[in-house]
């Protein structure tokens, strides 16, 4: 769950994918780079502030759902992006607005995809990707890390998906583990940031890595999942390992 702190995003420097349009939309908290054909900021704007606008409203009535740490249910007339709030917290025995970022990088990017055919968003490390060829996205883990700007995966992003991160270490996001780095890779966003976040929490030793990628292997509700913590890196899923190149994404 990210605290309300600007954080200066130096990656986005060593990151985008040629041809694409790059711009970035701030509001409030909210700080997204996108990429994409043509000029869009002003849909991007506009869609921005309007999901910001249903959370806010409804935080304001139910401060609760902006407060609490654990899963929080929601009645079946709430706006589409506080289900999916509610919906990735419950899935992760997490709080909704653990999957805020995700979630946000989600509706905006799939509001901008019936005008682009390639969509980038990135909300504080937490990528939608929509794209006609693979992306390869580095993996950024602290400057500790043996793994940090090392590792590059492939992921398809042909009908869109996520690419989450939390980490321990790293960052402002609130988290109770040791992870360097947990990457979590989902059709839904939301979902995805919120396991980013659960997972990190398990994380406390590098010896915790291989159980809890175990664990999820079993589960097998991921497209895919990186984690890291010292000197261990585990990962699995329809993901590739590659060579960092000029088209990537960093987390």
């Amino acid at each position: 769950m990210a605290k309300l702190m600007y954080v200066e995003r130096t990656y986005r420097q060593r990151s985008g994918k040629n041809g694409l349009n790059r711009f970035t939309v701030t509001i409030g908290q909210s700080d997204l780079q996108i990429q994409c054909h043509g000029d869009l900021k002003t849909e991007a704007t506009r869609l921005l502030k309007n999901t910001r606008i249903e959370i806010e409203a409804y935080i304001a009535a139910h401060p609760f759902f902006g407060e609490s740490l654990e899963p929080v249910d929601v009645r079946e007339d709430a706006s589409p992006i506080i289900r999916s709030l509610s919906a990735a917290g419950r899935a992760w025995k997490v709080g909704p607005m653990a999957a805020v970022a995700g979630a946000i990088a989600q509706f905006v990017g799939r509001g901008l995809a019936g005008r682009s055919d390639d969509v980038i968003v990135e909300n504080g490390g937490d990528l939608y990707l929509r794209s006609s060829e693979p992306v390869s996205v580095a993996l950024y883990a602290g400057e500790c890390s043996p793994f940090s700007d090392k590792i590059a995966f492939l992921v398809n992003a042909e009908d869109g998906i996520g690419v989450c991160t939390s980490s321990g270490v790293v960052g402002p996001s609130l988290s109770f583990g040791e992870a360097d780095a947990v990457v979590a890779v989902s059709r839904d966003v939301a979902f995805a940031d919120a396991c980013a976040t659960a997972l990190a929490n398990r994380i406390k030793k590098p010896a915790d890595v291989e159980r809890v990628l175990e664990e999820e292997r079993e589960e097998a509700r991921l497209d895919g999942l990186i984690a890291c913590c010292g000197d261990r890196l585990g990962l699995w899923g329809d993901i590739e390992l590659v060579k960092k190149g000029a088209f990537q994404c960093n987390v």
